[in-house]
């Protein structure tokens, strides 16, 4: 709680335990490395938001992971403990943040001696994922979304058509009230705090998961995070937000991005309507590329590689296996 660190692995093999800062776009930016076995294959996650910086509290849900790959999470420029009060909104541009990705494949590559490495984009991440895929694919084993963007203006109208209907279905007057007293518009944050805020009472962001066991609990028990760096989480996490929305918000991956040269593993909550599950699966149907494959979780929304852990590991383990099988 109050001096940074990350636990030790016990492993028969040479493990890995490292939460250290490198520099990517001439910035110094943090990233933790776990694993039991430095062969392993590398897997990076790229997190959410933008800002939901994930170091603080992700490496409790992926133990298992841990024993197959060389886990490697990132706070992302502008987030969690790569946040720096000297930063420019303007210094956190979609592209800034595609050449910040490329950077670090590049050095974990180098420093792993490894020809490529899994990457996994979650929410805001799939369009780093997605966008790094297309620049370096030749680095990259495939590529796995969760929460998978692709129309972000399409998505949040359905998002929001979504959580009125819930609204009427169960008679929710004073989330019908509330929803329609705003008019839809997604670039403008009041909108979006009361959208989400019914979205998640609704089921529409996470089910399988509590903030509590998400978050709060690891604000106690973890030891990536420091009570001083969750403090400067959330102020990070709104200055990454105000700085990228709007830019993400043009974001357009069918037209953008309708082939990828990289295999393409779609995870999909079924109750997902934060990055609605819809344009998920016709963004599958329509990409172009070696091999993709379309998985689904039945039990989760938005945030299954916590909603449903034990499956969105077995799934990650599979590819692993199925792809260097080749």
């Amino acid at each position: 709680m109050f001096s940074r660190k990350t636990k030790e692995i016990d492993s028969q093999f040479e493990s890995i335990t490292v939460l250290e800062e490198v520099k990517l776009g001439g910035l110094k930016q943090s990233i933790l490395i776990r694993g039991e076995n430095i062969n392993n294959p590398l897997m990076l996650f790229l997190h959410g938001g933008p800002g939901t910086a994930q170091i603080g509290f992700a490496p409790k849900f992926q133990r298992e992971l841990e024993k197959y790959f060389t886990v490697v999470n990132w706070d992302q420029r502008g987030a969690g403990l790569s946040y720096s009060k000297d930063l420019k909104k303007e210094d956190l541009t979609i592209e800034n943040m595609v050449n910040d990705t490329v950077e670090l494949i590049q050095h974990l590559l180098t420093r792993f001696n490894q020809p490529k490495l899994f990457l996994v984009g979650h929410s805001w991440g799939t369009v780093l994922g997605v966008k790094t895929s297309q620049k370096v694919p030749e680095l990259i084993y495939g590529y796995i979304g969760i929460g998978q963007v692709v129309n972000m203006r399409e998505g949040e109208k359905v998002s929001f058509d979504y959580t009125i209907r819930k609204a009427k279905d169960l008679d929710n007057k004073k989330a019908q009230k509330e929803l329609m007293s705003k008019e839809f518009n997604p670039t403008d944050m009041n909108f979006l705090k009361v959208q989400r805020k019914w979205l998640t009472k609704f089921g529409g962001s996470f089910i399988g998961v509590t903030m509590y066991n998400l978050v709060y609990s690891t604000m106690l028990f973890q030891s990536e995070y420091t009570m001083k760096d969750w403090m400067r989480y959330l102020k990070a996490g709104k200055f990454s937000l105000d700085s990228l929305w709007e830019q993400i918000v043009d974001v357009n991956l069918i037209e953008t991005a309708p082939r990828l040269e990289t295999p393409v593993y779609i995870f999909a909550g079924k109750h997902d309507y934060q990055t609605p599950f819809p344009l998920a699966e016709q963004y599958f149907h329509t990409l172009e590329c070696p091999h993709k494959e379309l998985i689904w979780f039945e039990n989760s929304g938005h945030l299954l590689n916590y909603e449903e852990v034990e499956k969105f590991n077995e799934e990650c383990i599979k590819i692993k296996e199925n792809t260097l099988a080749i």
